[in-house]
């Protein structure tokens, strides 16, 4: 019996030491809302000899440590393309003003062989945001060539006064630099008409190489009328944005390209496994400017 009683007791006090960890464990929910509080205070009433618990283990997540950026493995590795995207927010009123200046400045910067930068494209916003302005640039070797062309259009007069004119003119602007993807081909310059449209997404952080796989399968689907003309990814700017930039003859176009992509085997799963890392999206269809090289 006084063994009985002996168990009895013990078991009483451990189910009241379990008891209190719930309690303790509620309460850091409630409190604190932190995952840490929470294996903190199991840890100090289970794990006397500092050994992890196998209810800590439920909240480690396993990562597989890859030795090259996401940048190495995404990116081409054939050359050293650099790209910018500038988006410029213009008063409404200076919208046709500000277009003259750009037609009459930003050409003679991408045919003058002295600065390493090259204009992809340039376009008016026609659906999405409105009375924006928006510019592609191609650094070909990287870094060095972005901080070579800075560095010497601040010694251009013209581009001074550019410069100054524009900020007149502007609500608004931002950019990113950009890398491309492996798998998109490089933007060339095209004819037209056409007009374009630029898809950008922002994932989910941790997300890029997943969506680079299945994209460089998608691709392949998008590419029956030569509709596809760059892929990108951010390095600097908003982080974990991508964009892709698309040519189409005209709106109908646009909707008879995009529905025939879905008569593709595959199409649908690419879909349904990439939506899930999108943590934002939009899209802009624009008109190129006089002098964009993409027509």
């Amino acid at each position: 019996m006084v063994l009985g009683s002996i168990k009895g007791k013990m078991a009483t006090r451990v189910l009241q030491n379990v008891g209190n960890s719930l309690k303790q464990t509620r309460n850091g929910v409630r409190t604190n809302g932190q995952v840490t509080h929470i294996i903190r205070s199991l840890s100090a009433s289970n794990n006397r000899n500092g050994e992890d618990s196998w209810f800590k283990s439920l909240f480690v997540r396993k990562v597989d440590p890859r030795k090259d950026a996401h940048s190495q493995l995404l990116a081409k590795k054939e050359d050293t393309n650099l790209y910018k995207i500038q988006f410029h927010n213009v008063k409404p009123e200076c919208l046709d003003a500000y277009n003259s200046l750009c037609e009459e400045v930003l050409p003679s910067i991408n045919t003058d062989a002295h600065y390493p930068c090259e204009l992809i494209g340039t376009w008016n916003t026609w659906y999405g945001e409105q009375d924006q302005a928006v510019h592609l640039w191609r650094y070909r070797g990287g870094y060095p060539a972005l901080t070579e062309a800075m560095n010497k259009l601040m010694q251009n007069k013209l581009f001074l006064e550019y410069r100054n004119e524009r900020g007149k003119m502007l609500l608004s602007r931002r950019n990113q630099l950009l890398l491309e993807f492996s798998f998109w081909n490089e933007p060339t310059p095209r004819p037209g008409p056409n007009i374009y449209e630029l898809r950008s997404y922002q994932l989910r952080p941790g997300t890029m190489i997943e969506w680079g796989n299945y994209w460089a399968r998608a691709i392949e689907f998008r590419q029956q009328n030569s509709e596809a003309v760059g892929g990108f990814f951010s390095q600097i700017g908003s982080l974990y944005m991508v964009h892709h930039l698309w040519a189409y003859k005209d709106l109908q176009s646009r909707e008879e390209t995009r529905n025939a992509a879905w008569r593709h085997d595959g199409w649908d799963e690419v879909v349904y496994y990439t939506v899930p890392l999108i943590q934002h999206m939009e899209s802009r269809t624009m008109i190129p400017m006089k002098t964009s090289p993409l027509k």
